[in-house]
């Protein structure tokens, strides 16, 4: 009985176990740098996509007045949502070329400085709002191409140019999964951010 008093007497003294901080689920380093590889990936695709679109094909004009018939290119510098896509896609390429050396340096040290986190949420987001409005106006035009507008008179040309369109709307929904991932990488930046400061 002695014995047993004096082992929770010790027990009391020592007290409860200091608590310890969780570790994360899951590699938020790893799953930064994966992301913005994936984001250079579709960003690279989506500009060899667009600029291999070139297509050339014997048409008629039928504004011409003799409507003779004649090969008629269609070429994404036609139109400037197009070039303003594959601007906007190859400078979010290029951050993401930035982005990881950065994100790979930063996980050589034992905790990357706050305002690097800071600074990637919010260049995130933005690179993230110039892709989706890249593929917005690249997509409004390719619509046109699809539909035409019987308002106005526009004719729709991918009954006619069909490797054309078909590249002009795989480009845009691959920049369309590099625009989600983008989000994605602000909320991992974000959270990053949020368990350094609390």
């Amino acid at each position: 009985m002695a014995s047993a008093d004096e082992s929770s007497k010790a027990a009391d003294v020592k007290g409860p176990e200091p608590a310890t901080a969780e570790p994360l689920p899951i590699n938020l380093y790893a799953l930064d740098t994966l992301l913005r590889f994936f984001v250079l990936s579709t960003t690279v695709a989506a500009v060899v996509v667009m600029v291999t679109s070139n297509q050339t094909k014997l048409t008629i004009n039928p504004f011409q007045p003799f409507q003779a018939p004649a090969y008629r290119a269609a070429k994404f510098t036609h139109s400037p949502a197009f070039i303003y896509f594959i601007a906007a896609t190859s400078l979010v390429g290029l951050y993401c070329i930035i982005t990881i050396i950065a994100s790979v340096l930063a996980k050589l040290k034992p905790s990357p400085p706050i305002y690097l986190l800071f600074h990637l949420a919010f260049l995130d987001a933005l690179m993230a709002g110039i892709l989706a409005s890249a593929g917005g106006a690249a997509a409004s035009v390719a619509y046109l191409g699809l539909k035409g507008n019987s308002h106005v008179g526009w004719l729709k040309i991918c009954n006619t140019y069909t490797k054309f369109c078909r590249h002009i709307g795989s480009s845009v929904i691959i920049s369309l999964g590099g625009s989600v991932t983008l989000v994605l990488l602000v909320g991992v930046s974000t959270y990053s951010l949020y368990r350094r400061c609390r």
